[in-house]
């Protein structure tokens, strides 16, 4: 057990996994939208659609989206800011059963009209799963340094991209690929103990089979 399971993360609001790990939701859905958003529709499960006004985790997840962290005092503004960021929010709450209680869905749409629809996982302790991107079931926690690639699944794939990241002398820490069935769309995750420098993030970018390559740095 380290020390931010027993005090907790810096942030701001009154519950770890309500308000903080919320906000790391809506970071990393910014991060991988990776344009401005322009429409967020959000829908909580379970104890985050019972208590979400209570705790925030509304404006925590709205402030999120707009590139703040858990321990910004914006977060109590996050509706005005949205409003000023020409953000349109809806909140919805759903009795449908998900795989855990504080389960939020975040459908989004960017400024260039980039669609993304995740679901996001609070843990505890303001540690986050994003479980799932457009359909795929994933697992991105944004405490590492993280390439997240969607493709079309074929041979070699893997070893290739792998070989770019080795040009670097970066290590991969982990690596996870989830498809959708053979030769189907597929996102791959890996994780490294060093920063992807943006020219290996576009050299495997120009590959044709690549629909999206983001980067993004621990939170």
């Amino acid at each position: 057990m380290g020390i931010f399971d027993i005090i907790g993360p810096v942030m701001i609001g009154p519950s770890s996994s309500h308000t903080a790990g919320a906000a790391r939701i809506g970071l990393l859905a910014h991060y991988i939208l990776k344009e401005k958003p322009v429409q967020a529709a959000i829908t909580f499960f379970g104890s985050f659609a019972k208590t979400y006004r209570g705790h925030g985790t509304d404006k925590a997840i709205i402030a999120g989206l707009l590139g703040y962290s858990a321990d910004d005092p914006a977060l109590r503004e996050a509706f005005s800011l949205a409003k000023k960021a020409n953000l349109t929010v809806s909140i919805n709450t759903s009795e449908n059963e998900s795989n855990h209680p504080n389960t939020a869905q975040l459908q989004l749409v960017g400024c260039n009209g980039k669609k993304l629809d995740i679901v996001g996982i609070s843990l505890g302790g303001g540690k986050v799963s994003i479980s799932q991107i457009n359909g795929f079931d994933c697992d991105v926690s944004g405490e590492n340094y993280t390439l997240l690639s969607v493709y079309n699944d074929q041979s070699g794939v893997v070893s290739l991209v792998s070989s770019f990241i080795a040009e670097k002398n970066i290590n991969i820490s982990q690596m996870r690929v989830f498809r959708k069935g053979k030769h189907k769309q597929a996102v791959m995750i890996i994780e490294t103990d060093g920063q992807i420098p943006n020219e290996i993030v576009d050299k495997i970018s120009s590959l044709p089979i690549m629909h999206s390559v983001i980067a993004i740095d621990p939170l």
